[in-house]
């Protein structure tokens, strides 16, 4: 398995903006954004050199948690196949797609498709979820929820490879002399795994291509990146393995609003060396986040992240 982005370097990438605006990270200005405010951000990441952009998956939000996490999440293949048709270079990660919610086959298919269509762009991001009546909704048991994306990764391992009739026999689905056209642009898709969880981390150390942490801060992530690397030797998995880490909210110079005691402000240089500290923790790449006021504004610090900061990413 080829790495996506190259040893010892870096990289960096973000979660757009407007396609999931739960009330814990969603500025004010996304609730009246449009699909034109979401192209022009993409746009302006993938010229600014970021290695991916990330959209979330949820089908469904009950009443219930309607207040924290809203009710807005875009479809992922749908928002990532707009992407791809937009920009050039950066790669396309679902972070993350809830596949135990669909037959592997039927996600095999959407994500072949896309992969196909952006010239072999995408990275498949996968979790668990969280949320018990999108489950029920949909007819999977919540319960279950783990052995089943266990055994959809490796259904979606047969699905998204290079055979036009894939085959697969497990305790839930088994398929055969089924043709499925056409096959991803990429000989194997990179699979990142999210969560924090024990759960989540073994599973990404045994199925995974890369880990999505959610949310550890800065002194946990070395505990649970030697865990897996623990882990992955145990399995006998000797393939490389990117991890991920979300940074601290960002605003590059000096705000003259209130940003947040938590976000991280000043000058490039500043801003890189306190980044950089992720790569001696064991990290491959990061994903931004950057507090704005407007579509205007997250341009032009997702643009002065690109030219300023992240040259600065690997001195």
């Amino acid at each position: 398995m080829a790495r996506v982005f190259t040893e010892g370097r870096l990289a960096y990438g973000m979660q757009l903006p407007v396609q999931s605006q739960s009330t814990l990270y969603a500025e004010p200005w996304e609730a009246a954004a449009t699909a034109a405010d979401l192209a022009e951000v993409a746009r302006a990441a993938d010229r600014a050199g970021f290695g991916y952009l990330a959209t979330c998956d949820h089908v469904a939000i009950p009443r219930r948690l309607a207040g924290p996490m809203g009710t807005v999440w875009y479809d992922p293949v749908a928002t990532l196949a707009y992407l791809a048709g937009i920009t050039e270079h950066v790669r396309l990660l679902s972070h993350v797609a809830i596949v135990g919610l669909r037959h592997p086959l039927a996600t095999a298919k959407q994500y072949a498709t896309l992969d196909h269509l952006s010239g072999g762009r995408l990275i498949l991001g996968v979790g668990a979820g969280h949320v018990t009546e999108e489950f029920e909704a949909l007819g999977v048991d919540f319960g279950r929820r783990g052995a089943v994306l266990d055994e959809t990764l490796d259904a979606l391992r047969a699905a998204l490879g290079p055979e036009e009739y894939p085959e697969f026999e497990g305790e839930r689905f088994s398929f055969k002399d089924l043709g499925q056209l056409p096959r991803p642009a990429q000989a194997r898709i990179p699979v990142w795994v999210g969560g924090s969880s024990p759960a989540a981390v073994r599973r990404a150390a045994v199925r995974g291509d890369g880990w999505l942490p959610q949310g550890d801060p800065r002194d946990e992530l070395p505990a649970q990146i030697a865990r897996i690397r623990q882990l992955r030797e145990a399995a006998g998995v000797d393939s490389p393995l990117e991890i991920g880490a979300i940074t601290e909210a960002l605003y590059v110079g000096e705000p003259a609003w209130d940003t947040g005691r938590r976000t991280l402000t000043g000058k490039a240089e500043a801003l890189a060396e306190s980044l950089r500290a992720y790569r001696a923790l064991g990290v491959d790449q990061i994903q931004v986040r950057f507090r704005s006021r407007d579509r205007a504004e997250l341009i032009d610090q997702i643009t002065a992240f690109g030219a300023e900061v992240a040259p600065h990413l690997n001195d």
